[in-house]
């Protein structure tokens, strides 16, 4: 398999043009503050699961619009707490999949919140129950062009904003330490990470071979994946480019990256046909935080680092939260 993009040395030094409306930070501000507002109260429930030694709980916690989203709450059996959180997200199309399923941050001593991601769940894996309650303009198969007209409706302000109160949610937990909360996700569950990591405060962000970033470099150069319903959405709206991007800035990983002071642990592979590698750089090279690193996995695909990624994600996670 060749590499599907640039070479190393030049993805090190890829900064992009990514535009950033001056109203970023009011607009996200304000989003924030209306799904607090909106009220609603999370619950727990125990998870019918043949796993024993963990405790598995249900959580339903208010998202957007005080909406209803599930995540599974998996913590170690008997431990000490407060603990340490770990709060993930999901990639495209994918669920919070079964009770169990996903238990390797709670195996290693953490809290651990893996949130269902609202509408999505059909596509692979075990599925997801959280619904997304919202109509779309004209859009393509798939969620990237739902309300793309305009920042305010789009798909991913919703979901955004559930990644932030699914971090609130884990914050009030009892059994958890609400100053060691790390977020993190694979592929889009990374987009969102590096979402929560500008917009909750959180202590480490952890995303791993991280979508929803540089949105018009992907869709120009990624040669397969979701990137590609935004070519197929302009190549019928051809007059709407503008547009597309300017809403799209709103949501996109680099300018995110822009804001996020915690410790951030990236991964990337360089054979990535899903998710460009330099879409991945372009926001990684605009962190604001001191303490950042990038795992590079030459000859992979969009698997990444898999298991491996995550034993590195674990030992530097242990020294920093």
């Amino acid at each position: 398999m060749p590499l599907t993009d640039l070479t190393l040395p030049e993805l090190l030094a890829f900064r992009p043009e990514v535009a950033e409306p001056e109203d970023f930070d009011a607009f996200w501000s304000d989003t924030i503050a209306e799904a607090r507002a909106s009220g609603g109260d999370a619950t727990l429930a125990a998870a019918s699961t043949p796993v024993t030694q963990l405790i598995i709980e249900d959580l339903t916690f208010p998202g957007f619009g005080g909406e209803p989203v599930r995540a599974w709450v998996s913590r170690p059996r008997g431990a000490d707490g407060p603990l340490p959180a770990v709060v993930q997200y999901q990639g495209y199309n994918g669920g919070r999949g079964l009770p169990g399923e996903n238990v390797r941050w709670a195996l290693a001593g953490y809290v651990h919140v893996f949130m269902d991601t609202r509408g999505q769940g059909s596509g692979w894996g075990s599925g997801g129950v959280t619904a997304d309650p919202h109509g779309s303009g004209p859009a393509t198969a798939g969620f990237m062009t739902r309300g793309i007209h305009d920042p305010r409706e789009h798909y991913y302000r919703r979901v955004f904003t559930d990644a932030v109160r699914a971090v609130d949610a884990a914050r009030a937990l009892p059994f958890v330490d609400a100053s060691r909360i790390a977020v993190t996700g694979g592929s889009q569950g990374g987009g969102i990470a590096l979402a929560a990591g500008a917009l909750a405060g959180v202590q480490a962000v952890l995303p791993d071979v991280a979508f929803l970033c540089a949105y018009r470099r992907g869709a120009e150069v990624a040669i397969g994946g979701p990137f590609q319903e935004l070519a197929t959405y302009l190549s019928v709206h051809r007059d709407e480019v503008d547009t597309v991007f300017r809403t799209l800035s709103y949501l996109d990983g680099v300018n995110f990256a822009r804001r996020i002071q915690a410790p951030t642990l990236f991964s990337v592979a360089l054979m990535d046909t899903i998710v460009p590698p330099s879409t991945t750089f372009a926001a990684y090279n605009r962190l604001a935080a001191a303490d950042r690193a990038i795992e590079v996995y030459p000859f992979n695909d969009h698997e990444g680092g898999d298991a491996v990624h995550w034993l590195k994600q674990a030992e530097w996670l242990a020294s920093r939260i």
